[in-house]
């Protein structure tokens, strides 16, 4: 039964989700020194949203560190308090197909010296085949991240479902600039 933090939406509905994925982006709080990014966790055979995240939704990272939380690392944060284990476990509990759907391109750079969002998608062993992205990183704080590529080399699709929001997702990911 769908509950309101994890509704299901018709398979492939890439606006739907990306939707929804914007929708977390605009609970984060907007400040100059970050983006407001959203992402949710996806069963791509089912539709079912998993687990969902927003930068900063945590005030600190899942060990405890000082630093700020990335949407994709709430999402997996949630899967691994949910079921008990470190968020590196979480494969064992997501369904083979699970999608990342992220208002902005995984990181895979951080300047606070945090893990990446790239890396914590690689560690999780190829559950996550396939990433759906709403722009990529602005310049801002990382003059080229290299997020897509990295992932792509290590063979996860990452796709641009919804170019036509790029202006919509950027006013929201830029709150408080």
């Amino acid at each position: 039964m769908d509950s309101p933090t994890n509704p299901t939406f018709a398979v492939g509905d890439h606006e739907a989700f990306m939707e929804f994925a914007l929708v977390q982006a605009q609970k984060s709080p907007p400040a100059a020194n970050k983006f407001c990014v959203g992402a949710i966790l996806v069963d791509a055979a089912t539709g079912k949203v998993l687990s969902t995240g927003y930068s900063l939704e945590y005030p600190r990272d899942y060990k405890g560190d000082l630093g700020t939380t990335h949407a994709e690392q709430c999402c997996f944060i949630k899967i691994a308090d949910e079921n008990d284990l470190p968020e590196e476990r979480i494969h064992e509990v997501l369904p083979a197909n699970t999608a990342l759907y992220t208002t902005m391109e995984p990181c895979n750079e951080r300047l606070s010296g945090n893990m990446t969002c790239a890396t914590r998608i690689l560690r999780l062993k190829s559950v996550i085949k396939n990433v759906y992205v709403g722009i990529k990183e602005p310049g801002t704080f990382i003059a080229h991240n290299d997020g897509r590529e990295r992932l792509e080399a290590n063979g996860v699709n990452v796709v641009f479902p919804v170019e036509h929001w790029r202006d919509r997702i950027m006013k929201v990911s830029m709150a408080g600039h």
